[in-house]
């Protein structure tokens, strides 16, 4: 085995990955923010940016408000950029060309600053439109959630067209969310409990978000996509719409309109990737709920987490290189 620095080695075949709402805790990113000249700045942009103390929710609570949805997207989107822009001042970051970026639906926007498609401040300004929007969108129209858990897909997808309900989150092979309104969620759920799922829980959301129930929310958020200026991406996204890569800023805008409505193809998304050669997934932002999805989507990845500065101190990627 020989040792080589980072200056010497470019690693390819990489994806950057970004977590999505639920994967908040209180305190995350604190240890960037004390270390991390670039991950404090982030914080400081983001706390200007969202009224009410977004710093200080983020990093003391309570946790009630840091679940709520106004607040819990801005947050996980700038904790993994500010964990982002802490491993992109590391050295070790000099040594990796990201192939691809992708996030799990809310993901996906700090997947978007991670290509260079949006700057930070643009996406934080999107993220609370879009959050705004989908709240008003489930007061209008009320609906639910449910994750499935270990039921078949095909019949997952007669109960579906059975009772009304739609399929929101193809996460795993053995987990797939369901959206739509309250009955319809609430009858599915029923029917895929008596089908044998080894598993059957309510989300705690506001909306049946990712379900036709958001199309008045899809339609506004095209208007405020149409006023905000996007660059081409320098890395391609691999959008969850449809699990392509794309780099041009006017598909970006239309997959970010689409998705509000659409089903999270993160399994497609995951072996689209895979397909093109990347072994290795980076997964940036707070929690390991993307490294359990994958493992279970394809055991063979190697998923490796930074969401603390420990992480990137450990991160080892190559079998034959010495960090």
């Amino acid at each position: 085995m020989c040792l080589v620095t980072f200056k010497d080695l470019i690693m390819t075949n990489v994806a950057l990955i970004f977590p999505g709402q639920g994967s908040q805790s209180v305190g995350m990113g604190k240890e960037f923010y004390d270390s991390s000249p670039e991950a404090k700045d982030v914080f400081d942009q983001a706390n200007e940016l969202v009224e009410g103390g977004l710093l200080k929710i983020i990093f003391e609570g309570p946790p009630d408000m840091l679940t709520s949805t106004n607040y819990c997207q801005p947050a996980i989107v700038a904790t993994s950029i500010a964990a982002l822009r802490a491993f992109q001042a590391h050295e070790k970051y000099k040594a990796i060309q990201p192939t691809f970026t992708a996030g799990l639906s809310l993901g996906e926007y700090s997947a978007l600053a991670a290509s260079g498609a949006l700057s930070f401040s643009k996406t934080i300004n999107l993220v609370r439109r879009r959050s705004s929007l989908m709240e008003a969108a489930a007061r209008l129209t009320p609906g639910k959630m449910a994750a499935i858990i270990g039921l078949d897909k095909a019949r997952l997808e007669d109960i579906c067209n059975l009772t009304g309900a739609t399929i929101a989150n193809h996460n795993s092979p053995q987990q797939i969310v369901i959206t739509g309104e309250a009955a319809k969620v609430e009858e599915a759920a029923r029917l895929c409990q008596e089908a044998g799922a080894k598993n059957v829980v309510m989300l705690d959301v506001s909306g049946a978000f990712h379900s036709s129930l958001m199309e008045s929310a899809a339609e506004q958020f095209r208007m405020v996509l149409e006023r905000t200026p996007l660059e081409d991406a320098q890395i391609p996204i691999v959008s969850n719409v449809d699990a392509h890569p794309v780099t041009n800023s006017q598909d970006i805008r239309l997959n970010l309109a689409h998705q509000i409505t659409s089903s999270v193809q993160w399994v497609d998304s995951v072996q689209a990737i895979a397909s093109a050669g990347v072994k290795d997934f980076i997964e940036i932002g707070p929690g390991k709920v993307l490294k359990g999805l994958i493992k279970r989507i394809d055991p063979s990845l190697k998923v490796h987490n930074i969401a603390t500065p420990a992480d990137i101190a450990a991160l080892k990627i190559g079998t034959d290189v010495i960090y």
